[in-house]
């Protein structure tokens, strides 16, 4: 399959690419040679090929969702700098 200069310049100018005239004759042949490739991929028989694996099959394991550290916060807001009703207090950073 080819694509002649025309429809080059159309999908130049769908992609927003500048194509130079003098390169739309080896852009066509390339072009074309992609497409011949995937015809020859489509026309093969993948009848008895079985699947492979597929990880969006497969089922993550997942851990209990306990706690496993004690609550240390009045030991932490102890030694921060500034703190009220159990809030850390920082400097404004945004106006």
């Amino acid at each position: 399959m080819s694509l002649d200069q025309n429809e080059i310049s159309k999908l130049a100018r769908l992609a927003r690419i500048n194509v130079a005239d003098s390169e739309t004759e080896e852009l066509s042949q390339r072009i074309g040679d992609i497409l011949d490739m995937v015809d020859v991929m489509q026309a093969v028989d993948t009848r008895n090929v079985v699947a492979m694996a597929n990880p969006h099959d497969a089922v993550q394991r997942l851990r209990a969702d306990e706690v496993s550290e004690t609550n240390q916060r009045e030991h932490f807001q102890t030694i921060a700098p500034q703190t009220e009703d159990g809030l850390y207090l920082v400097p404004q950073v945004i106006e």
